[in-house]
């Protein structure tokens, strides 16, 4: 592993113009060889370090030395922690895996306004002084937004493209709504190698049938009732919708969450009151 990292780094303004740093404005990166991140999005593509985020500096150059710990500079509510209080590490699955996902999400619609990029996930917009999210880029991997923090609320498939104002990614919603507040990447998703089973009864009971492509209409390909009561992912990510054509409540299913097991449509999302399904997909990625 090299010795040398590249980082970039610049002063930003509230408004998100590019500034020159001020004279007291420490340029050291909060990172301690292999990796201590901060909690706003930094990351790690091919040996070179990248920091965007919420501490003052967001993107200008600077060599760092594995041999100093540059951590001592940074407000401590900005470093990436373990549960048990220790510093966080990564290792280079980690990183690879970082390099996979790239989302920017504005404060106003067409991308106009405060912006912020992220490689990781984000429990609560507004800890990074947003009030709200209008505009989205998504420029590597799936996502999936959440109308509240911590992941709760109604749920977004987000794909890779531009999201010029909500309608975008809420507009075949049951209801239409502004607010998304939290979002994540979906890691599992592969659209090629996708399969879920879909069983009549809740617990994985009852007739089921397996399916390995996208149905606009479950109805139209044989399933006899408007509801799923269960749904087991076998591989994959899948989103499932309330209605044919791919219009309702958005439910992600993925592989790696729950084991890939939604015993009962509560487990289905937190704003899940039916267990009423009638189109699914394969998530792209």
């Amino acid at each position: 592993m090299a010795a040398i990292l590249m980082t970039r780094l610049v002063w930003g303004s509230e408004d998100n113009g590019a500034l020159e740093p001020p004279q007291s404005a420490s340029l050291m990166l909060p990172f301690q060889w292999p990796a201590q991140l901060l909690s706003v999005q930094g990351c790690w593509a091919n040996g070179v370090a990248q920091v965007q985020g919420a501490w003052p500096y967001k993107s200008m150059g600077r060599l760092l030395s594995p041999d100093i710990d540059y951590t001592a500079s940074v407000p401590p509510q900005y470093r990436l922690v373990t549960p048990k209080g220790e510093t966080a590490t990564m290792n280079t699955q980690q990183m690879e895996q970082m390099g996979q996902f790239k989302i920017t999400v504005w404060e106003e619609e067409n991308f106009q306004g405060k912006r912020c990029e992220f490689m990781l996930e984000c429990q609560n917009i507004m800890e990074r002084g947003f009030n709200k999210i209008r505009s989205i880029k998504v420029e590597n991997g799936p996502w999936v937004g959440y109308e509240y923090p911590e992941f709760q609320g109604q749920q977004f498939i987000l794909e890779k493209g531009d999201y010029p104002r909500y309608e975008a990614w809420s507009g075949n919603s049951s209801y239409r709504t502004e607010h998304m507040l939290s979002f994540r990447p979906i890691k599992c998703a592969n659209h090629s190698d996708s399969k879920v089973t879909m069983y009549e009864c809740e617990d994985f009971q009852g007739r089921k049938f397996e399916m390995c492509d996208d149905y606009p209409s479950l109805q139209a390909m044989g399933w006899c009732s408007k509801e799923v009561p269960s749904i087991k992912v076998n591989s994959g990510a899948w989103v499932a919708y309330q209605f044919p054509g791919y219009r309702g409540y958005q439910y992600i299913l993925e592989r790696d969450r729950h084991q890939g097991e939604y015993r009962n449509y509560n487990e289905y999302s937190t704003q899940a009151h039916t267990n009423q399904v009638q189109s699914i997909r394969r998530i792209q990625h």
